[in-house]
């Protein structure tokens, strides 16, 4: 993507959406943390159901931790990997309480100590939940970085890198939103939607999908 397509392409997905956000539910920086954890290789539909059952009952480091593994995993056994899970989210809560006073962490060095939470999960909250202008590459911002040509790249953090660098100021802090989001949406994987995407003169994939029929 050429640099001077780079801030019309934001500002294209901006007009359409101009307050993105992450489509997990949640009320607090914990649970976010929580739900973020569990969404590894699980959609964020999947994770909220589980949520929706776990966080009337448990939503602090030291609910959870009063749950215990067994209880843990009832509740979100429907989740892939939800016993690794599990002992993931309560040595975490373990942590949180006799590190850091149950409260979750600002820094990404503190949060990647944190046992399930990679650099990844990291950049959820640090942008989420504390307003950083981090870039979180999961597979659907791995593909549109490539795909469009916006940030190419081998591996999740080269294309996290290219799009610290090329991604302008104003855009940054909810680029990882609309990216995540077009993704999901327009962008697919098997065959993206390109006749109705709204940023198409901008992209470098060729050729275009055309319209169905």
């Amino acid at each position: 993507m050429k640099a001077a397509h780079i801030a019309p392409f934001f500002a294209t997905l901006k007009a359409a959406n101009p307050e993105p956000a992450t489509e997990l539910e949640y009320t607090s920086v914990f649970e976010l943390l929580v739900a973020v954890l569990l969404s590894a290789q699980a959609t964020d539909v999947g994770v909220n159901k589980a949520t929706r059952r776990l966080f009337p009952v448990a939503n602090t480091p030291q609910a959870i931790l009063a749950l215990g593994n067994e209880r843990l995993c009832e509740y979100i056994r429907t989740i892939g990997l939800y016993r690794s899970k599990a002992r993931h989210l309560l040595e975490t809560c373990r942590m949180l309480v006799e590190l850091h006073g149950g409260e979750v962490p600002r820094t990404r060095e503190a949060l990647e100590a944190l046992p399930g939470v990679g650099r990844k999960t990291a950049n959820v909250v640090l942008n989420v939940a504390f307003g950083q202008p981090t870039m979180a590459v999961d597979t659907h911002i791995f593909r549109v970085g490539n795909r469009t040509g916006l940030a190419r790249g081998k591996t999740p953090l080269a294309v996290e890198l290219q799009l610290l660098k090329r991604v302008p100021p104003a855009y940054a802090v909810d680029a990882h939103h609309w990216l995540i989001l077009h993704g999901r949406y327009v962008c697919q994987a098997r065959k993206p939607l390109c006749w109705k995407c709204q940023v198409a003169p901008y992209c470098d994939f060729r050729p275009k999908t055309p319209a169905p029929g």
